[in-house]
C-alpha cells in the first residue's frame, strides 16, 4: 500500500469528496484542508487526516503541505452572488497563489488544479468548444467566472516557472454527494419538488461526478504540465435533461419555455430588489441567467486521447442524483445544524 501523503483542498465539497474517495481507493494517505464552518458529512467516515485552515492563511498552508508529494487544489468559492464580491477573488485567486507558493517551498512533486468549464471559450454556433477555443478575461460573465479565469492564469504562471501543475476543467458534475447543492443539483431538486414549471432554452455538458474524480487522478499521472483538460461527458439541452428526469421519476416535464429576455428581466429585477436593496441572495441569480444565453457544449477528446479518460453514460449519473436527493440529501439548517429531509417531500 502506498503511504505517501496526498493533500486535498475542497474535500468536503461535491467534487473534492469524490476525489478523496478515489485517492483512498488507490491507497494514498490523504490529508484534507477543512474550514471550521464546513459541513463534514461527505468525508466524516473516510478516515482522512483533517487539518483546519484557510486558503487565505499562507503560513498555515505551508505547514499543511509539508511532507506531501501530491496536492489536489479542488476548493473554490462558488457563488453567483455575494454581498462582498472581493471575497470570491480573495479565495479563488489569492488562495490559489498562496497554496501554490507553499507547494513550491515544500517541494511538492505534482499539483492538480481544479479550474472550471466556465474559463473555456464557448462557441456561439453550436460547435462544441475545446481547451484552446479563444477566450479572454473580458468574456467572463460575473465574479465567479472572472476569479476562476484569473486563478487559472496563476496556475499557468507557476507551471511556467517550474512547479509541475496540471489543470483540469470539469463541466457540470451530477450524482450523489451534492450537499450544497450545485446549481444543476438545485434544478434536479426543484424538479423533484415540483417547483420547476418552466425552463429556458440552454444547454450543458453533464458528467458523472465519479468520472470527474477519476479524471483528476488521470491528470496527475498522465497529464502534461501546464496543460488544461476538459473533464466532461455528454452535451444535453436543458429540455433533454428535464425530459430524462421526467422519465426517471415518472412525472411530466415542464411544458413552458421562458424566452431568455424575460428571464433576464426577472433576474435583473430580483438582483436589484433582493440583492441590492435587501442585501440577500436573489432567488434568480442574474449571473446564472446571463450564462444561460448560450449552450455550454464542449468536447473532451483531448482528455480521452491523452489521459485515457472514459466517462460513463450520463443517464446513470442522473439516476444516482435523483436517488441521492430523494433519500440521502440533508439540507443545511440554522446555525450549521443539519436535519434530514423526509423523502416523501420530494
Amino acid at each position: 500500500m502506498n503511504e505517501e501523503i496526498t493533500f486535498v483542498t475542497g474535500a468536503t465539497g461535491f467534487i473534492g469528496s469524490h476525489v478523496v474517495r478515489r485517492l483512498l481507493l488507490r491507497g494514498d494517505r490523504v490529508r484534507v484542508l477543512v474550514r471550521g464552518s464546513s459541513p463534514r458529512s461527505n468525508i466524516e467516515a473516510l478516515g482522512c487526516e483533517i487539518v483546519i485552515g484557510d486558503l487565505k492563511d499562507s503560513m498555515s498552508l505551508l505547514r499543511c503541505v509539508q511532507g506531501c508529494r501530491r496536492v489536489y487544489h479542488v476548493a473554490a468559492d462558488y457563488r453567483l452572488w455575494a454581498r462582498n464580491p472581493q471575497e470570491i477573488y480573495d479565495n479563488n485567486v489569492g488562495g490559489t497563489r498562496n497554496l501554490l507558493s507553499a507547494c513550491c517551498e515544500a517541494g511538492v512533486e505534482k499539483v492538480v488544479y481544479t479550474s472550471s468549464v466556465g474559463t473555456i471559450g464557448m462557441q456561439r454556433n453550436g460547435v462544441p468548444a475545446i481547451e484552446d477555443t479563444p477566450v479572454k478575461l473580458d468574456d467572463m460573465i460575473g465574479h465567479y467566472k472572472r476569479s476562476k479565469f484569473m486563478a487559472e492564469q496563476v496556475a499557468r504562471e507557476f507551471a511556467a516557472s517550474g512547479l509541475p501543475v496540471v489543470i483540469v476543467n470539469p463541466t457540470t458534475p451530477i450524482g450523489a454527494g451534492d450537499i450544497k447543492p450545485t446549481p444543476t443539483g438545485k434544478i434536479i431538486l426543484d424538479f423533484l419538488r415540483g417547483r420547476l414549471p418552466a425552463y429556458v432554452e440552454t444547454g450543458l455538458n453533464l458528467v458523472a461526478v465519479e468520472d470527474v474524480a477519476e479524471g483528476h487522478l488521470l491528470a496527475e499521472t498522465r497529464g502534461r504540465v501546464g496543460e488544461r483538460y476538459l473533464l466532461g461527458g455528454e452535451n444535453w439541452s436543458l429540455k433533454e435533461i428535464l425530459n430524462a428526469l421526467a422519465e426517471i421519476c415518472g412525472r411530466r416535464p415542464p411544458r413552458f419555455r421562458i424566452p431568455w429576455t424575460v428571464a433576464l428581466m426577472a433576474g435583473t429585477l430580483d438582483d436589484f430588489v433582493t440583492g441590492t436593496l435587501l442585501r440577500r441572495e436573489p432567488s434568480i441569480p442574474l449571473e446564472g441567467v446571463r450564462m444561460s444565453r448560450y449552450k455550454m457544449y464542449v468536447s473532451c477528446e483531448k482528455a480521452r486521447r491523452e489521459l485515457g479518460y472514459n466517462p460513463r453514460p450520463v443517464e446513470q449519473a442522473l439516476r444516482a442524483a435523483v436517488d441521492y436527493f430523494r433519500y440521502d440529501w440533508q439540507p443545511a439548517a440554522a446555525h450549521g445544524r443539519v436535519s434530514k429531509m423526509r423523502s416523501d417531500t420530494i
